[in-house]
């Protein structure tokens, strides 16, 4: 099988290397969800993976990656909502289903889930897809063009991808004109 992002301290992980910062926070899981924690030095923890993502994209300077615009970050914490009700809440078949039919009709037009801009929801989505993504048939992809399309476009974004593996499309499908 292949490596994927577990949802929480692996994935923090992640985000943590590819904003540039030092490594050294502390990340741990709570309650029978696994929601993460972060401990820190001054203060309470932070709890829940959005709210630690934005910590971490604040931290790093690096703002824009929460929305521009208060449209822009409207629809990016609206992602970062659907990511963890959604994609970390599905478990079954037909849940991914459902999840892979809403992101296809979504990115249809799109280049990134909060429409021209890349964001921290396209980072969040891409980590807690991963896994779905491997396990796809040819076949599959091909019915999920847009999703395919925008996968694709995120994994090779420099430094999103890391250790996890990379997923393989066939390119002449994905960028054809399918309209």
């Amino acid at each position: 099988m292949a490596a994927a992002a577990r949802p929480g301290p692996e994935e923090l992980a992640l985000l943590e290397k590819l904003l540039g910062l030092p490594k050294g926070n502390k990340y741990g899981v709570q309650g029978e969800r696994k929601v993460p924690i972060l401990q820190t030095n001054n203060g309470p923890g932070l709890t829940g993976l959005m709210t630690i993502a934005a910590h971490l994209v604040k931290q790093a300077k690096k703002d824009q990656l929460l929305g521009s615009t208060a449209e822009e970050k409207a629809v990016v914490q609206q992602w970062l909502e659907y990511r963890v009700t959604r994609v970390d809440g599905g478990s079954s078949k037909e849940d991914t289903r459902i999840i892979l039919k809403d992101l296809n009709v979504h990115l249809e037009d799109k280049v990134y889930l909060a429409g021209n801009i890349f964001t921290l929801a396209d980072i969040l989505m891409y980590y807690g897809l991963h896994h779905v993504m491997v396990d796809l048939t040819v076949q599959e992809k091909e019915k999920y063009l847009n999703v395919s399309r925008w996968f694709n476009h995120i994994q090779h974004y420099p430094g999103v991808r890391q250790h996890l593996s990379n997923v393989i499309f066939i390119k002449n499908r994905l960028y054809t004109n399918a309209h």
